[in-house]
């Protein structure tokens, strides 16, 4: 079957049909899912009805794997090791109690943010495959940081283009109110990333922007705040996003080095089951302090 790659929008967002993901690809195959990545940033596959065994094999076509430690403070029992559980669901399956502490750290989830920008060296591409699904509600929001760049004048390009910031978990769950214990501290230190990153293979600019960035180095730190709060805004006008309404068995990649994202509220006494899988990064984006 020829595989077909049908834009959403001019630039951000196309659904690729002829693929079934539970199969090898061939070489000219993952070419292709690679050039659409490139020119769309998310990619949407349908009726994908996939194990973890199967999703993690689709993974690795892009990359190595990105290891967890650091990424999450739930234990996955439900799931593979080499998969995020982004559920609503305790290891019994069932949706979390409004009050339980993996769902307060879940709802950092709904902040606009980019996948591991947290870590030195912060993620590729994000997988995610939509195993169970509420009657409504439950989108994905997904922004293009490419197009925020550039719709910035040349001055604010001039002031952000060498700016670093540091990016942690603690910062974005603080955002909420959730608190951390000593050994979680330890392992989310705040890492350095550029402001503004550069696409190894089209050469674009975007922002690099993340709930996860709670300082700008050189900067007292209300100002970086609000700075950060404003270009957050800036890069989150409507123009800039797509919504991803989810269908059963759906999966999407996306760039996280050219586009943020977030979850949509929903109803979470109805199970939301959500599998990611995530492609580690190739390089840096900043040199990072000495530890």
């Amino acid at each position: 079957m020829t595989v077909t790659i049908e834009p959403i929008t001019d630039q951000l967002g196309a659904v690729v049909h002829g693929l079934d993901l539970r199969k090898p690809l061939t070489p000219d195959e993952v070419a292709t899912v690679d050039a659409g990545m490139d020119k769309y940033a998310v990619l949407v596959f349908h009726g994908q009805d996939l194990t973890d065994e199967q999703q993690i094999a689709f993974s690795m076509n892009f990359g190595e794997m990105e290891g967890k430690k650091g990424g999450n403070i739930r234990t996955e029992e439900r799931v593979n090791q080499q998969i995020n559980d982004v559920s609503n669901l305790d290891n019994n399956n069932k949706p979390f109690e409004r009050t339980d502490r993996r769902r307060f750290f879940n709802l950092g989830n709904h902040l606009w943010h980019s996948d591991s920008s947290f870590r030195a060296t912060p993620a590729k591409y994000s997988l995610l495959s939509a195993r169970s699904i509420p009657s409504a509600g439950g989108n994905t929001e997904f922004a293009d940081m490419r197009a925020a760049y550039d719709a910035l004048d040349d001055a604010m390009k001039a002031k952000i283009d060498d700016l670093v910031c540091e990016h942690s978990q603690i910062y974005s769950r603080g955002k909420l109110g959730f608190t951390f214990d000593d050994e979680e501290i330890g392992l989310m230190k705040p890492v350095r990333q550029s402001f503004v990153r550069v696409h190894p293979k089209n050469g674009r600019k975007s922002l690099y922007l993340s709930s996860h960035a709670g300082r700008i180095l050189g900067w007292p730190d209300p100002e970086a705040r609000l700075f950060l709060l404003n270009m957050l805004e800036h890069g989150t006008q409507r123009k800039f996003v797509h919504a991803h309404q989810w269908q059963q068995h759906d999966l999407v990649i996306w760039d996280n080095r050219q586009t943020m994202h977030r979850a949509r509220d929903y109803d979470e006494t109805q199970k939301r089951d959500m599998r990611r899988t995530t492609v580690a990064g190739e390089a840096m984006t900043a040199a990072q302090e000495a530890a």
